[in-house]
């Protein structure tokens, strides 16, 4: 069984070693974001046919223009602004901000004049990656290694997912030991750890998406929210841990550490609680095929009398066998059309009761 990455090992050995069991959490962050030896701070991350695994944006360009129309109708809804920024966390290799800067660019002039586009990526060796990708708009796109006050929208695709998170059942937490040199899982109360918390269960789990909530609320100014991922809206929430690596789901996270991408389901019902004690408000929640049929439904050839400024009448719906292909594997039940969902948060918008497009046919958000 290949172990991994040696020195990423080595060093999460002597952790253990020195201090005793540590969280799943803190395996998880160094197995994903070590500073040289992680699976996405190295840049050994790989998503698409030839990487580990496939998301929305390795589909092909059709995600991005979907969400360039949904991000049109939100700069009108914000008064068409002349300072309009998209906001992207977990950026990859800058696909997608290359998708939607092509499309508004072509489709919709005037937003693409007040628009700016911002990457938060602390990682250099992706810093890198992007900007090569995105040179032919380098003049639209600006890097930030932290969230900075802004009006527009934040948007992010498999983000929460990749957050490190405990695993608490109860009042018991998996830890993780060493056994013979080997990685393994311990149980210990949470009451009797030395940085326990009275937190509750949900919020413990999910610690590092809640930081993250509380940070993009307070730096929103005006505007939107759209989280795009895979979880659960249940009142008992039981995270399960995803190991993928070159498309396989290997048995253990503690296979192929460094070289392998590890992901929990999300909790968004804490994620809404937590943004709605910031201040913000739910403007949407549903499953990514009701989501694009929406945007289709108001944007495409015969949808709305009203679609946002620009063309984006021919960006709906395929044109080509291609797109087609992209359109099914986006939208089909048994591909990514319920395996992903979408939430999005409003703040100071002035929206009234008006839904979005893409949740035109999302039930009422509770």
């Amino acid at each position: 069984m290949n172990l991994g990455n040696p020195d990423l090992i080595r060093s999460i050995r002597a952790e253990i070693e020195k201090q005793g069991p540590i969280s799943f959490a803190r395996f998880m962050h160094q197995a994903l974001y070590h500073p040289k030896h992680g699976y996405y701070s190295s840049g050994r991350c790989a998503i698409g046919r030839k990487g580990d695994y496939f998301t929305n944006v390795s589909v092909g360009p059709l995600f991005g223009e979907f969400l360039a129309a949904q991000f049109a109708e939100m700069w009108e809804r914000l008064g068409s602004v002349e300072d309009f920024t998209i906001i992207e966390q977990g950026a990859h290799d800058g696909q997608f901000a290359r998708d939607v800067l092509e499309s508004v660019q072509k489709r919709a002039p005037e937003f693409f004049a007040a628009l700016r586009y911002r990457i938060v990526e602390r990682f250099p060796i992706l810093q890198d990656r992007q900007s090569r990708t995105l040179e032919r708009f380098s003049d639209k796109v600006e890097w930030r290694d932290s969230l900075q006050p802004f009006v527009g929208v934040h948007f992010s695709n498999e983000l929460l997912d990749a957050m490190p998170a405990r695993l608490i059942s109860g009042n018991m937490e998996k830890l993780v030991d060493l056994k013979d040199d080997k990685f393994v899982f311990v149980e210990r109360p949470i009451s009797q750890q030395a940085t326990f918390q009275p937190l509750a269960q949900r919020d413990a789990f999910n610690h590092a998406a809640l930081d993250w909530i509380d940070d993009v609320a307070a730096k929103l100014q005006r505007g939107y929210v759209i989280a795009i991922d895979y979880g659960r809206l249940e009142d008992e929430f039981q995270g399960n841990v995803q190991v993928r690596a070159q498309h396989r789901n290997l048995n253990s996270p503690f296979e192929q550490i460094g070289y392998a991408d590890i992901a929990m389901q999300v909790d968004w019902k804490t994620i809404v609680e937590r943004a709605q004690a910031n201040g913000l408000r739910v403007a949407g929640f549903t499953d990514q095929h009701h989501f694009l049929a929406g945007i289709i439904a108001e944007f495409g050839r015969g949808g709305s009398p009203e679609p946002p400024a620009g063309d984006w009448g021919q960006s709906s719906l395929p044109g080509s066998p291609k797109e087609t292909r992209e359109l099914q594997t986006l939208l089909h039940p048994e591909m990514l059309g319920r395996v992903f969902q979408v939430l999005a948060f409003e703040k100071n918008t002035g929206a009234g009761a008006r839904r979005l497009a893409g949740f035109k046919f999302a039930r009422k958000p509770r």
